[in-house]
């Protein structure tokens, strides 16, 4: 069994790989972990995006396992390994059960879900090869309390987020291959503008902590998880939600 100690929250020298990354979280965790010394990809839907200095940025869609493959070998080819694998691609949907259509729910897998299973499917086995990995995907505090602002697609598929991670860790787990979830309550981005129409509730009502997330407490908790500060945590399901879910 191969096994890590832990160490100082640096990424010097290794190299990350990050889905959805030209988002606000997905910005911020691309820059925090540049800062941190890390070679840094992002990956997003859009052809061009400004994701900060010495960050590559490639265009392709998570939900393509060809796309996937293809776009995870060129980084392969040019950087040699992908040490840290962050998960961020998401899309939300607050429609009622009553009222969903199946295209809602394909849409909703197959970024949240799919999205995670391609990247993983890919790279799991060749980290657990080299005995070394760090894989963090973004789950939901929905996933834990049935949704703040979200329907049950939403909901559903970051359930299914959190299971797979607890089965890759404890797959993974032999080969020093590290599976980590994210569990963020609202976070100040476009995206929960979206979902409150720009209207969200006041936060001194419904956090303990009194404010809202930002993408940089996303990007300092992703960094924890994906540095050797956490090399005795695997399987964990990182509630960073102000307070709003408490284990």
């Amino acid at each position: 069994m191969t096994q890590h100690l832990s160490g100082p929250s640096t990424l010097e020298g290794q190299v990350a790989f990050i889905t959805g990354g030209a988002g606000d979280i997905g910005r911020a965790i691309a820059n925090t972990f540049s800062q941190a010394g890390a070679k840094v990809i992002v990956t997003d839907m859009a052809e061009q995006a400004d994701v900060g200095p010495n960050i590559q940025y490639k265009q392709y869609d998570v939900t393509s396992r060809d796309q996937t493959d293809a776009v995870i070998d060129s980084v392969l080819e040019e950087h040699g390994a992908i040490d840290i694998l962050v998960l961020c691609a998401g899309n939300i949907a607050r429609t009622p059960l009553a009222d969903s259509t199946d295209e809602e729910w394909d849409s909703i897998m197959a970024v949240n879900v799919r999205g995670v299973v391609n990247p993983t499917r890919k790279l799991f086995p060749l980290m657990c090869d080299r005995n070394f990995g760090k894989i963090l995907a973004f789950g939901s505090i929905a996933a834990k309390n049935g949704g703040v602002a979200s329907g049950p697609a939403y909901v559903a598929a970051k359930s299914a987020v959190h299971g797979m991670m607890r089965w890759m860790a404890k797959a993974g787990a032999p080969h020093g291959v590290y599976a980590n979830t994210l569990a963020p309550g609202p976070v100040e981005t476009a995206m929960w503008a979206s979902v409150t129409q720009g209207k969200p509730p006041a936060a001194n009502n419904s956090v303990p902590l009194g404010r809202y997330g930002n993408p940089d407490d996303m990007a300092q908790a992703a960094l924890f998880l994906c540095s050797p500060a956490s090399n005795w945590m695997t399987g964990t399901s990182l509630d960073v939600s102000g307070g709003m879910w408490m284990d």
